[in-house]
């Protein structure tokens, strides 16, 4: 019963943050024509286009979808706050990170991005991205109102 129910929440989100994923897959369709290639990780519960031609680098997730510039999304990266200097964490999963975008998207369907925005877009101080660091170094706390 309690993978039904996992399952159940999990297409729940996923329709509920449809929307964010049309658009994904919209841009992911533009960079194809671009040479970006598609693929499908059920483990991050998102279709990954791959060589996204353009952006400062990294990935973007819209959705159940990720845009990313390199080839391969299990790189290792820094977290926000090592690459400010405030903080000496270990590299990170690329994947893992944007995996925690994924969820809170699933969680937040339609309002994820006026609340990332609120929050102050792309930036190490932004909860969002605090608690996707957190996640992809401890596997847990993605949700955004738990950063201490």
């Amino acid at each position: 019963m309690r993978a039904f129910a996992r399952r159940a929440l999990r297409l729940l989100g996923m329709a509920w943050t449809l929307p964010n994923t049309a658009l994904g897959l919209l841009v992911g369709a533009v960079a194809m024509a671009r040479g970006a290639r598609p693929r499908l990780r059920p483990g991050d519960l998102a279709v990954v286009f791959h060589g996204v031609p353009w952006g400062p680098g990294g990935a973007l997730t819209l959705g159940n979808v990720v845009l990313h510039t390199g080839d391969d999304l299990a790189e290792r990266c820094y977290t926000y706050a090592r690459a400010a200097g405030r903080a000496g964490d270990a590299p990170i999963a690329m994947n893992d990170h944007e995996r925690a975008h994924v969820l809170q998207y699933m969680a937040l369907g339609p309002l994820f991005l006026p609340l990332y925005f609120a929050c102050g877009g792309v930036r190490g101080d932004n909860r969002f991205e605090r608690a996707a660091d957190r996640y992809a170094l401890t596997g847990r706390g993605w949700w955004p109102w738990n950063i201490a």
